[in-house]
């Protein structure tokens, strides 16, 4: 017999097709009422419970992963302000160095803080959801093999009840049904007692997952308070040793080079003065002034109002008119905002998420509708994809913001 390939051969092909064709006959039959359909209702209820514990657990999954990039988005924004901390704290004042320990002692805390939420619970999660695709995988099979079942069980009573009977044809349809039965009754015994065993154990998972998470930032909580008691003691002798010190402030040297700098005043001492007011009072000479029809005549003051002419320059946002329309590069994606560069890989969870890679580029976009947008996550789809395909529709997803860094 010809080899299609390695294992597959012409004859097995053809036995698969067959496999499938009559599934699908014994499908129909089965829906227009013409053949009975073999029917285990606590199974079925089982495999209900089943998908409703993969969407609560898929659920959670992605709502940890936002938590975590949450996380992570708070640390680097603690970091850089305590950056900064360190950057205005001058060399002089006192406590320095404890301000300084503070810093690296609070990183140490986010850093361990973050880890540990992966460890104990983000693994644990993809442990968890981990065995559902064999197990989903198993009951489809089941499904499939108990039609097998109905179709071979038909077969074998049609033969049995046809007027002229052959009995070499009952004898082989009657093996085929044994041979189906046992196929289908050992998947079913495994399946029955798995699914409720896994049903069962979502309440211990669901338990220890927020424990941990629970357990982490008490611990985190506290120490991060007696860091941020220990940097306000800090602050307070700072305060208390400004308030009977004299700090000078020292002067800065000049860079002629730059070419956008703060106003100050000249060297020659010349104060620097405000865009000037011009009021311009247009007075009549002092004459008397008749009123039109001979009526009473009018003082200067009644005639006319002093005009105030203020010079104004048209308001620029970046070098251009706030009335002009920027318009939209026709070489990026509708609605392109800017580009981020993926820092981490990050396996993407949904169909609707962005699989990065780190060094991917994306250009980010807008959501269709805003209210969709989680906090933490944007909307985009990778430059190679849209350099490739120009396909946004098909291409674009989400992504965890904090997994990349902005590049323009």
């Amino acid at each position: 017999m010809a080899e299609m390939g390695k294992g597959v051969t012409a004859g097995k092909i053809a036995s698969n097709m067959q496999k499938k064709l009559t599934r699908a006959q014994e499908k129909v039959l089965q829906k227009l009422g013409k053949a009975d359909e073999t029917k285990d209702e606590q199974f079925e209820q089982c495999v209900q419970n089943f998908n409703k514990q993969l969407t609560e657990g898929s659920k959670l999954q992605k709502d940890l992963r936002t938590y975590l990039s949450s996380v992570k988005a708070m640390h680097e924004a603690s970091k850089r302000l305590t950056e900064c901390l360190q950057e205005v704290y001058e060399p002089e004042w006192p406590g320095r160095d404890d301000a300084n320990k503070i810093a690296e002692n609070n990183e140490l805390l986010w850093t361990d803080f973050h880890q540990k939420l992966v460890d104990q619970a983000l693994l644990t999660m993809d442990t968890y959801l981990g065995q559902f695709p064999d197990i989903k995988s198993r009951i489809a099979k089941r499904g499939r093999k108990l039609v097998d079942y109905d179709s071979a069980r038909h077969h074998y009573e049609s033969l049995q009840t046809a007027k002229k009977k052959d009995e070499a044809k009952i004898a082989k349809a009657e093996e085929e049904l044994v041979k189906a039965q046992k196929v289908f009754e050992e998947m079913n015994i495994d399946l029955q007692e798995e699914l409720p065993s896994l049903w069962n154990s979502r309440v211990g998972f669901y338990v220890n997952t927020f424990q941990s998470i629970a357990g982490l930032e008490e611990n985190f909580h506290k120490e991060m308070g007696k860091l941020n008691q220990n940097l306000n003691d800090v602050l307070v002798n700072l305060e208390k040793e400004h308030a009977t010190s004299t700090y000078p402030v020292k002067a800065q040297p000049s860079d002629s080079t730059k070419a956008n700098k703060t106003p100050s005043s000249p060297p020659d001492g010349t104060p620097i003065t405000s865009p000037e007011i011009k009021v311009v009072n247009h007075e009549p000479e002092p004459s008397t002034l008749e009123a039109p029809g001979g009526g009473i005549p009018k003082s200067p003051s009644q005639s006319s109002l002093p005009t105030v002419v203020v010079d104004s320059v048209p308001a620029t946002v970046n070098g251009t008119d706030e009335n002009t329309a920027v318009s939209e590069r026709s070489d990026m994606p509708p609605g392109f905002l800017f580009k981020v560069q993926a820092m981490h890989d990050y396996a993407a969870t949904d169909n609707d998420e962005l699989q990065l890679k780190t060094g991917d580029v994306v250009l980010v976009t807008p959501f269709e509708n805003p209210e969709e947008q989680d906090e933490g996550w944007l909307m985009g789809v990778k430059e190679s994809d849209w350099l490739q395909h120009k396909a946004f529709d098909q291409c674009r997803g989400v992504f965890p913001e904090n997994f990349t860094e902005r590049v323009q």
